[in-house]
């Protein structure tokens, strides 16, 4: 198994790498910059890379990645915001679709998501029965993570995007570009948040960013059993 972990900022990647850490993983030594960083264990790789912030970063470097080394998954995975009553601050959340929740036009009666325009899509699934095991393992909530391309800051935005995502349970900026650039390759893609605020008026002061990271290191530490006894391109 080798799984490419596809991260916004460097913080996010040595709490991921701190995770894998903890469940016996190592690297066998330095990469360049620009490279993931290799962690590897019993034959098993996970390879940990900060592309960026935003979805066409996250897809640019997930694709540069892929084209570079074989894997089996990819996985979007950092800090996010959640949505008040779904996913509360420190909670993890595993993605059971990663959509672009912005991706359209706008018009006098309000969003066009891309679909409805006849461009193309605008969300790609995670593997079910993964996810479920990947969320059970880590005691996550499941829901729609959004991808968006300006964080959410107003009580009034919060409620539109949940008006048109009932289920969603997170905000984040990169997901649903890693999964496109996975899909590209044939590829299916996980996305796992830590809540660090809450999706909805902009407060730096109520922002939880360092449990957040310590709640991604302990989510990864817990991950690599369940990534390790998965079947790549299993039917679900």
């Amino acid at each position: 198994m080798r799984v490419l972990v596809v991260t916004a900022v460097t913080a996010e990647a040595d709490s991921v790498a701190a995770g894998l850490a903890r469940a016996g993983y190592a690297s066998p030594g330095a990469e360049p910059p620009e490279r993931p960083a290799r962690l590897r264990r019993d034959g098993h790789a996970v390879d940990v890379l900060p592309a960026g912030v935003g979805p066409a970063a996250a897809a640019a470097g997930t694709a540069k990645a892929l084209a570079r080394a074989p894997y089996d998954l990819v996985v979007s995975a950092g800090i996010g915001g959640g949505f008040p009553g779904v996913a509360p601050l420190g909670s993890l959340v595993v993605a059971s679709e990663l959509v672009a929740a912005d991706l359209g036009a706008d018009s006098p009666d309000g969003f066009v998501p891309l679909p409805e325009l006849g461009f193309g899509r605008d969300r790609l699934a995670a593997p079910p029965a993964l996810r479920e095991d990947v969320a059970r393992a880590l005691g996550a909530i499941t829901g729609r993570v959004l991808t968006v391309t300006t964080a959410t800051g107003t009580a009034g935005r919060a409620a539109e995007l949940l008006a048109r995502h009932p289920s969603a349970a997170a905000e984040a900026m990169e997901g649903f570009g890693v999964a496109e650039a996975a899909d590209q390759y044939g590829l299916p893609a996980l996305e796992i948040r830590a809540i660090s605020n809450e999706v909805g008026p902009r407060d730096r002061s109520a922002w939880r960013i360092g449990d957040a990271l310590a709640a991604l290191t302990d989510a990864f530490g817990k991950l690599p059993p369940v990534l390790e006894s998965w079947t790549p391109h299993e039917p679900d």
